[in-house]
């Protein structure tokens, strides 16, 4: 379509463009509101049949008080700061063997990641396999009190 041929060429210079009444065309009254404006009230009925879960009403969330916050250390972890812990004499040196109480240090679980040199002794409230295994690969043992 030529440019000089459109409706709103023609309808330059008049009230309305074509629109009628001058307030149907005019800001976003005529919509309901702009974009998901009226979604909880007079557009409601669109949003629960074409957007379920727009406002996320699923599930709960838990209290702070009842969701139980577990304090981890990884085995690589322990190896790097093994020379700090003996400095602050929280592990005992026996027989080449290091003898770390984590439950003492505040850790309730131990996890696998890093590499670990030195056979150790640990006791820890629970612990990974990985890490279990990484700890008896190099010569040491674990203690989980049940």
């Amino acid at each position: 379509m030529a440019h000089n041929a459109r409706k709103t060429r023609e309808l330059r210079g008049s009230r309305t463009c074509g629109y009628g009444n001058a307030q149907k065309h005019r800001g976003a009254g005529s919509r309901g509101g702009r974009g998901m404006a009226g979604g909880k009230t007079h557009r409601w009925s669109y949003v629960s049949k074409y957007m379920p879960g727009y406002f996320g009403y699923r599930g709960f969330k838990r209290p702070p008080s009842v969701v139980e916050k577990i304090k981890t250390i990884n085995v690589g972890d322990i190896e790097k700061n093994l020379e700090r812990f003996v400095a602050e004499k929280k592990v005992e040196i026996i027989n080449k063997e290091y003898i770390l109480d984590l439950k003492a240090l505040g850790y309730a679980k131990l996890l696998g990641s890093g590499k670990i040199t030195h056979p150790m002794k640990l006791t820890v409230g629970s612990c990974s396999q990985l890490a279990a295994k990484k700890i008896e690969g190099a010569g040491g043992e674990i203690e989980t009190p049940k």
